[in-house]
């Protein structure tokens, strides 16, 4: 019984199963892929969520990010562990989690830093028309 309630306070840890079109990269490999399909389609945009399975605003917005991806279908959306994929990170310069970088034509054009729903989704949305 113990852990039934504490299902309902605390949230699952983050992890890769369900319906989602949040793609999670776990290698260089991986990582690799994406930026040159990216380079291949420069206008798509991207959304890069840095996280790390210990940070508790990062599992929060988890739900939200993925619910992004299936709605906002006219991005890329990635999820990278920071304690995966330290050297990535440190290419997006990224110093707190979460933080989320939007990509296009091989560049930042913009970030959010926090579990910030709201202004995450407007970005996002700003960046996705302005490839039509």
């Amino acid at each position: 019984m113990g852990s039934f309630l504490s299902t309902m306070f605390t949230p699952p840890p983050a992890g890769d199963e369900g319906d989602s079109r949040v793609v999670a990269v776990h290698s260089m490999a991986t990582w690799d892929e994406h930026w040159g399909a990216h380079k291949s389609n420069p206008n798509k945009l991207i959304v890069i969520d840095f996280s790390a399975s210990w940070c508790g605003p990062c599992r929060f917005i988890e739900p939200a990010f993925k619910d992004m991806a299936n709605r906002l279908t006219g991005a890329v959306f990635l999820k990278i562990d920071v304690d995966e994929l330290q050297e990535v990170a440190r290419q997006w310069k990224v110093e707190a989690m979460p933080t989320f970088v939007l990509i296009k034509g091989g560049k930042e054009v913009s970030r959010v830093v926090g579990a910030k729903k709201d202004e995450l989704e407007r970005k996002i949305n700003m960046f996705i028309s302005s490839s039509s």
